[in-house]
């Protein structure tokens, strides 16, 4: 593409977010808030419902919060292209719009969006990429 826009987030990075978002997406609602068993005893569901203390909530936010502004504010504008906000020849306009909105909440922002992995993905393959061709080049 020639006029790809300049991505300071590494797309290995992207791509991890949104394996890591798939895995969050299939959690459940919480259907026993505070069991009094243990995991092999109720078959480990509760490795399926989202808790506070989830360790994948977890990893996710601690990435987030281990990238820079500009990689934060990447992520949020790809969310916005693959959710269908802009197209990528719009790029600067809806990274702008990303740069003004960016606050210290963005992982809570990007988690409250429950399809974020297809929304990154989608947007990845607008701007000719693929977590696939990424997979095989390691």
């Amino acid at each position: 593409m020639a006029d790809e826009p300049n991505l300071t987030i590494a797309l290995e990075k992207v791509c991890f977010l949104a394996q890591m978002a798939r895995e969050f997406d299939v959690k459940d609602a919480v259907t026993e808030p505070d069991p009094g068993s243990n995991g092999s005893d109720d078959g480990m569901l509760s490795v399926l419902e989202d808790h506070t203390d989830d360790a994948v909530r977890s990893e996710i936010v601690t990435f987030i919060r281990g990238l820079n502004e500009d990689e934060q504010v990447d992520l949020v504008t790809l969310a916005w292209l693959g959710r269908g906000d802009g197209e990528s020849s719009s790029w600067d306009e809806l990274r702008a719009e990303a740069a003004r909105a960016h606050n210290d909440r963005t992982a809570s922002y990007l988690l409250g969006m429950p399809l974020l992995s297809d929304y990154l993905e989608e947007a990845l393959s607008q701007l000719g990429y693929s977590c696939e061709d990424i997979e095989e080049e390691e």
